[in-house]
């Protein structure tokens, strides 16, 4: 394969760069395709940034905020069209969600480049493609999709209509594990964690409150700790004044580092109606916290192996998710041996493992070593 003497450029765009999986994959791989050798270069629709990031950085949501709402928009089009246009980027990938299907079509046709390749973050399709096959035809035919799990890609191959899709799980940073993971310190006391937004219903917090009320682990004193904030989280907090376990139940709110709430849990739980690649489950068991998961739709089972590094609990069975919950308190042995092969199988990802699959992807294997040859 022959490789250009320039360096070649990517686009990574994305709704914001503040507290999201997408988001967090957006920030990842900035630095990765850096370190490989590329111009990169960000574009935020949203005016958030906590994530840090690699390269320059368009941030979209700058631009004529104090406008009339149409007059805004149109102006933010046109903004973002030069910028990809200007720009003639080798690369583009589209880390957003895609709800405004008439300018997603816009954009396909008129705005990204061939080499364009859109990611679907969630088993949720609705967040990404128009419910008519027809129109996501439209939009994606001859384009390339990227899931972020076999399952996701699987569901998407069964009801649109698309060009190639491919996936590539999300990576994590696992050089930068034991730092974040020593960053502060928690108090002695046992507990179980959970972690996510609660914007909507889609963690199913109450579900796992319930589950916690009728389990053994209140009358252990056994703690749960919730990590995440959102508009459901004063129905939550409701819920255990309801269930008489309120003062065993602690809401931490957003934390910007969570990996020292995951060392030092006793495990994690992840009680999604649906997932795209959770996360979580790969940074609890990065830092050896087991943990137990409903097997959801998607991607739970493509990081949990059953009785190894966790529980995969039957989706939606509240019983034996209490029966989980109980038999990691109870079987010691079970928990140390899934204790014990908790980082046995997080390798695979990577940000070194995952980048050089984005890598292969685009067609530029090799990358850093060619253009440093060349420079």
């Amino acid at each position: 394969m022959t490789f250009p003497s320039r360096k070649h450029k990517i686009a990574l765009i994305g709704d914001s760069l503040t507290n999201g999986g997408a988001e967090k994959v957006h920030s990842l791989l900035s630095f990765y395709f850096e370190t490989a050798g590329m111009e990169v270069y960000n574009c935020i629709f949203c005016d958030l940034v906590s994530y840090e990031y690699s390269g320059s950085l368009l941030n979209i949501g700058k631009v004529n905020p104090n406008s009339f709402f149409i007059t805004r928009k149109l102006k933010r089009f046109f903004v973002f069209r030069n910028f990809i246009k200007d720009n003639n980027f080798d690369f583009v990938i589209d880390f957003r969600q895609r709800t405004n299907f008439i300018l997603e079509l816009l954009i396909s046709r008129d705005v990204y480049p061939k080499n364009t390749y859109y990611t679907v973050h969630s088993g949720v399709l609705d967040f990404y493609f128009p419910k008519a096959k027809f129109l996501s035809g439209l939009i994606y035919k001859n384009r390339s999709i990227v899931a972020v799990s076999k399952a996701v890609k699987e569901e998407i191959e069964n009801k649109k209509t698309v060009g190639s899709v491919s996936f590539i799980h999300n990576p994590i940073d696992l050089k930068s594990v034991p730092e974040l993971k020593n960053q502060f310190d928690i108090n002695g006391e046992k507990y179980i964690l959970a972690v996510g937004r609660m914007n909507d219903c889609i963690k199913q917090f109450d579900k796992l409150i319930s589950a916690y009320s009728k389990s053994i682990l209140p009358e252990r004193n056994i703690k749960l700790v919730i990590l995440g904030e959102g508009n459901k989280k004063e129905s939550y907090i409701k819920l255990t004044q309801k269930l008489g376990i309120e003062s065993l139940v602690e809401f931490k709110g957003y934390v910007f580092n969570p990996f020292p709430y995951y060392k030092n849990a006793y495990y994690l739980v992840l009680t999604s109606k649906n997932e795209g690649f959770s996360n979580v489950l790969v940074e609890s068991l990065s830092v050896e916290t087991p943990v137990i998961a409903f097997d959801c739709f998607a991607g739970p089972n493509e990081i949990v192996i059953n009785k190894e590094n966790g529980i995969l609990v039957e989706n939606q069975n509240m019983q034996k998710l209490i029966e989980a919950m109980n038999l990691f308190v109870e079987d010691n042995e079970l928990y140390n041996h899934c204790k014990k092969n908790t980082k046995k199988n997080i390798e695979r990802f990577s940000i070194d493992v995952i980048g050089k699959q984005w890598l292969e992807l685009m067609g530029v294997e090799n990358y850093s070593k060619i253009n440093i040859e060349t420079e």
